[in-house]
Order: structure tokens, then sequence, then C-alpha cells
């Protein structure tokens, strides 16, 4: 495709609507599965601080200034979702080793241990699932959902 808008046709209404359709049965598991997942790690975490500890286990330590600009929410979101996690103690404020005034939050070894559980049964869940998949299907599937995330 050359990137412009296709004009709608029956077939690509209806392909869209399908699509549509299964994006928000999709969505609406990945929240449930997310809470179930949340407070497995703690029984008083949400959903959204949730998606945070996980963002911040793959590119912590980081300066919440940096986590405001990856996630693109506001400052007051993240601040009040990173304070939430300290409580729970998945969290905490570490000083930055390249500048003594500023402060990195990172996982605790607490919070390290529990996501790291949490996403090897994630990831063994997954397995399961697509173990009757062909691999090429399992490809497929990744590089066209990798387009619609760009795309997103």
């Amino acid at each position: 495709m050359n990137g412009k808008p296709v004009k709608p046709t029956g077939d690509r209404e209806s392909a869209t609507q399908a699509l549509e359709r299964e994006l928000s049965v999709l969505f609406g598991r990945a929240r449930s599965i997310s809470l179930s997942l949340a407070a497995r790690v703690h029984p008083e975490l949400d959903a959204a601080c949730y998606a945070l500890l996980l963002h911040l286990g793959d590119i912590s330590p980081v300066r919440a200034a940096d986590v405001v600009e990856r996630t693109g929410l506001d400052k007051s979101t993240i601040s009040r979702q990173i304070a939430r996690l300290e409580e729970l103690d998945l969290v905490e404020r570490v000083a930055d080793p390249h500048d003594g005034r500023a402060r990195l939050v990172q996982l605790t070894d607490v919070g390290a241990q529990r996501l790291d559980t949490v996403r090897s049964d994630r990831r063994a869940r997954l397995h399961a699932i697509l173990d009757s998949w062909p691999t090429e299907d399992i490809t497929t599937f990744s590089t066209l959902l990798g387009k619609l995330n760009r795309d997103l």
C-alpha cells in the first residue's frame, strides 16, 4: 500500500467493524487480566499503577520526569502513581549517581521479585494459549499488531 486512505467498500467496512469488535473484546479481557495480575503483585495495586510498574520494570532506574515523557501521561498522574507504588513498597526513590540533587525511581527488591513472578506466569499462560498456533500465524499477528501500535 502507498499510505493513502482507502475508500471504504462494503467488504472493507465489514472487516473494519469486525476488527473493532475483536479489539473491544481484547481490551476488555486485557483489563480484566491486568486487574488479576495487579492483585497478585499486591492486593491493593490497581491496574493503572500495575501498568506503570511494568513500565518501570523495563526502564528503571529513571527520573520521574523521564517517565512522564515516555508515557505521555501528565506529571501529577505519574507523581500520584509513583507515590502509591512507594506506599506499597514496590518502588523506591534513590539518589542519581550522576546528579546528587536528582532522584531516580526504581523497583524495590520486593517489587522486582513480585513483578518477575507475575511476568513469568503471564508468559507461560501466553505460551500455552499460542501452543496450537502455527509459528507463521504468531509472526503475522505480531507484525500486524506492531503496525497497529505504531499507527496509533
